[in-house]
């Protein structure tokens, strides 16, 4: 196959994928299943279990990278399990968060609130991971910030004609995530800097670690026995949560083979365009309509990481070689950068 095909073939089925796997969390996070009454007068059951939707990405994900390494051996990891252990946990939240904060902000809010990911990431990268970065990425950074503050400012107007309930819990939650995943950065940093482990390896440590610990919250909580019910109560749950589930695998599938054969950059490009165009078609589908601030804010951060992806990253920060800076984006972030 040529270069040319198959980069077509990863860059349609990055966007298919990856906007199938959006429209599904949306209809599972704030859709209704079945019509009986609720006691707000509203019909049909909402679907809460965040911890149970969380484990099936980690499980789904965990088999991916199992399936991979098994295809494709690579050699043996020595990176401490303390570092996966803490890492999957952050990691683990960051999912959680941002699940639960869908229950109450409409999905364009989440995907421009997770795209200013790099301002968490470089602001703990320099205060744990003791990094250093150009003025020029500073100044694109703060492009993101611009944009996201535009994004989120309440002026006391509704955004799709009714007010979404209890949204300021949901951009606490939305923060607590871009937290973690600073966090998150931050201990792959070390992890890199320690034994260097392979795009595989981490997938397959901190999933496995993330599903050991959503699974041992579903038995303490009893959530995992309510979700069962849930699910037997409402058998097109079982369809979604497998399409769901399939999506982002093989949304990953294209993402490493992108990167594998493309580079991170190219990839970074195809990611970030889309999740514009996943704002752009939560809007036209589920009427999640934008005020023309929001729209400028959208552009502002979108502008912001291309200008980082294609001017960012020209010249190695001071005090580090040219090599080490060609490590600064690594496989796993771009397979974690949904």
């Amino acid at each position: 196959m040529s270069d040319k095909k198959k980069l077509a073939i990863c860059c349609v089925g990055i966007l298919v994928c990856y906007f199938y796997f959006a429209v599904l969390q949306e209809k599972i996070t704030r859709g209704r299943y079945g019509d009986e009454p609720q006691e707000d007068g509203s019909r049909g059951e909402r679907f809460t279990y965040m911890l149970a939707l969380v484990c099936v990405q980690c499980v789904c994900n965990w088999v991916f990278a199992k399936a991979l390494l098994t295809i494709t051996p690579q050699p043996t990891d020595g990176t401490p399990k303390v570092y996966y252990a803490s890492s999957a946990l952050t990691y683990l939240l960051a999912m959680i968060s941002s699940s639960m904060a869908l229950r109450w902000i409409a999905y364009p809010m989440q995907v421009v609130a997770k795209a200013a990911k790099p301002i968490p990431v470089m602001l703990l990268g320099v205060l744990i991971g003791r990094k250093s970065y150009t003025l020029q990425k500073y100044l694109f950074v703060v492009l993101i910030v611009i944009g996201v503050m535009l994004f989120m400012y309440k002026d006391g107007k509704a955004n799709s004609g009714a007010v979404l309930e209890h949204e300021t819990l949901g951009q606490v939650l939305l923060i607590l995530s871009l937290s973690m995943d600073g966090l998150t950065g931050a201990i792959q940093e070390r992890m890199r800097a320690h034994s260097a482990p392979s795009a595989q390896h981490m997938m397959l440590a901190m999933n496995g670690w993330s599903a050991m610990m959503v699974g041992f919250g579903l038995l303490v909580t009893g959530e995992g026995k309510e979700f069962v019910h849930f699910a037997s109560r409402h058998p097109e749950l079982f369809t979604h949560l497998t399409l769901f589930a399939l999506t982002g695998a093989l949304g990953q599938l294209f993402i490493f083979t992108m990167v594998s054969s493309f580079g991170a950059l190219a990839c970074s490009v195809v990611t970030t365009t889309r999740k514009f165009f996943t704002v752009l078609f939560s809007v036209i589908f589920f009427g999640n309509v934008l005020s023309g601030r929001q729209w400028f804010g959208t552009v502002l951060v979108f502008s912001g990481l291309f200008a980082d992806m294609f001017f960012g990253k020209k010249g190695p920060a001071p005090g580090k070689s040219p090599a080490a800076k060609g490590k600064s984006k690594t496989e796993p972030e771009e397979l974690a950068a949904r």
